[in-house]
């Protein structure tokens, strides 16, 4: 990238991240302001911040563009920037974490205290270090941690409704709302289908979890890790889930937690390293990218694209 000094970077921000203040956001943009010439812009709905990402990348001259918020936020960005697909033009990727769970700041390996991450931006423009990722594609959308179908979805659609109405985005929410989407989830009727590239059919399956990092997401500072072996220099990867018992749930997503994740062969399949596959349903069902809830479909196309983008890192 050459000397950053002199870059022009877009800044995209999310004035309604959960865990920022306008004074801190004035720093930040001040820090940037010393190491690049800085364009500030506020999001004012959803889709923006992938249309000024998309703009700065259509019209050239822009060399990063910082995604200052959480996943959400860094989603959009990400989808603005690859509107024409994967190819040379793309501008960096940077991002200062200020959401509730910062599931892909953490994946990628950037600080999840958003002052730790400004200056390990800072560094990163200065000497212009970048870490090429992989992104995932659903359909027509990309994704830059995870994509789920059924219970997941459903898990998300919950937590966006009580937010709809004012709570807060916090862990206990999305555990409340877990417990309570768990006991009204059909158990024991799976719908969704499975189709891996090499013909292998996985049928009767409850929910599925399509990911492009490690981990899926984090409860606290602890890692859930449904695919502990893949990673943003492989293909996606799948959790399908066969069995949905109240015991059988506990002790897999137990074991799935931590540093030494532990993916039991009984309740699910799981495969790595995938170029495509395809997930269908019976009945139309929910489905969540990256945290934000889509609706429901009946099926769903996945491919990955290596070295999508650059991440200042």
């Amino acid at each position: 990238m050459g000397n950053l000094a002199l870059v022009r970077v877009l800044v995209v921000m999310n004035p309604r991240a959960t865990a920022t203040t306008a004074r801190e956001r004035e720093v930040l943009v001040g820090s940037l302001s010393s190491v690049a010439e800085v364009e500030v812009v506020h999001t004012a709905n959803r889709g923006h911040a992938a249309a000024l990402a998309c703009r700065a990348m259509r019209a050239g001259g822009t060399n990063a563009v910082i995604a200052v918020g959480g996943d959400g936020t860094v989603n959009e960005v990400v989808n603005g920037l690859l509107t024409d697909g994967v190819h040379g033009g793309v501008p960096a990727l940077g991002v200062v974490p200020l959401g509730s769970t910062n599931v892909f700041a953490r994946a990628v390996g950037l600080p999840n205290d958003p002052v730790e991450a400004t200056g390990a931006l800072l560094d990163a423009l200065q000497s212009g270090s970048r870490r090429s990722v992989s992104m995932g594609k659903v359909d027509d959308r990309w994704f830059v941690f995870a994509a789920g179908i059924g219970f997941d979805g459903a898990i998300v659609a919950g937590v966006e409704k009580a937010r709809a109405k004012g709570k807060k985005s916090t862990h206990t929410l999305y555990a409340r709302v877990g417990f309570s989407t768990f006991l009204r989830t059909d158990r024991r009727h799976p719908h969704l289908t499975v189709e891996l590239p090499d013909g292998t059919v996985r049928e009767h399956i409850f929910m599925a979890i399509v990911t492009n990092t490690d981990p899926w997401t984090f409860v606290g500072n602890r890692p859930l890790r449904p695919t502990p072996d893949t990673g943003f220099e492989d293909g996606l990867a799948v959790y399908a889930r066969r069995r949905m018992g109240t015991p059988g749930i506990l002790f897999s997503f137990a074991r799935l937690s931590g540093s030494r994740a532990k993916v039991g062969r009984r309740g699910a399949h799981v495969a790595y390293d995938l170029p495509t596959l395809v997930v269908r349903s019976d009945i139309p069902m929910p489905v969540q990218i990256d945290g934000d809830y889509i609706g429901e479909r009946e099926k769903l196309v996945f491919t990955s694209a290596s070295d999508a983008v650059d991440v200042l890192v």
